[in-house]
């Protein structure tokens, strides 16, 4: 039996994540995040304490993008449940603990990132009749503008096609 606890903590990757692919072909990471607790003293030094280590446990998508993207000495964010179990090793009762992970991501206090979507199943393209007819009338709207804009201050036009169907004076 095991207890589960949400939790979420801020610390620095400890070693890179160790990916691993399990007998049912889902992708597990593993990685051991230290964190340390700051305080500042009455005179406004600040002080390290001493720092907590957590084993983390990522599955799937996750374990894999995490795997890809982050690297030992990387400040993370983990969001999970922490899990507690008891096992038996050499005739002793033991017990350990794991954070398993929702999420986990760079920690954007100390850096920047760059977010890169992935994809993970092929966008069916439309049937080629579909797709003609969606051509033409775009073709034919794009001919003719439906829309008229006289403005004394600047139009803020929309990235995705503009102000349409109306006609805006100031």
């Amino acid at each position: 039996m095991s207890t589960k606890i949400p939790v979420s903590i801020a610390g620095n990757l400890v070693a890179d994540p160790e990916l691993s692919i399990g007998e049912s072909g889902v992708a597990h990471a593993k990685l051991r995040v230290a964190v340390n607790q700051r305080s500042q003293g009455a005179d406004g030094t600040w002080h390290d304490g001493e720092p907590v280590f957590h084993n983390v446990s990522a599955f799937r998508a996750l374990a894999e993008n995490a795997a890809t993207s982050l690297k030992k000495g990387d400040p993370v964010t983990v969001a999970g449940e922490l899990e507690f179990r008891s096992y038996e090793k050499d005739g002793e009762r033991r017990e350990a603990r794991r954070i398993v992970a929702d999420t986990i991501g760079p920690d954007l206090r100390f850096g920047t990132s760059i977010y890169q979507r992935t994809s993970h199943a092929p966008v069916a393209a439309p049937e080629p009749a579909v797709r003609v007819s969606l051509e033409a009338s775009v073709a034919a709207d794009a001919a003719t503008p439906s829309y008229t804009v006289s403005s004394k201050s600047p139009v803020v036009v929309h990235p995705f096609g503009g102000v349409a169907g109306n006609e805006m004076s100031y």
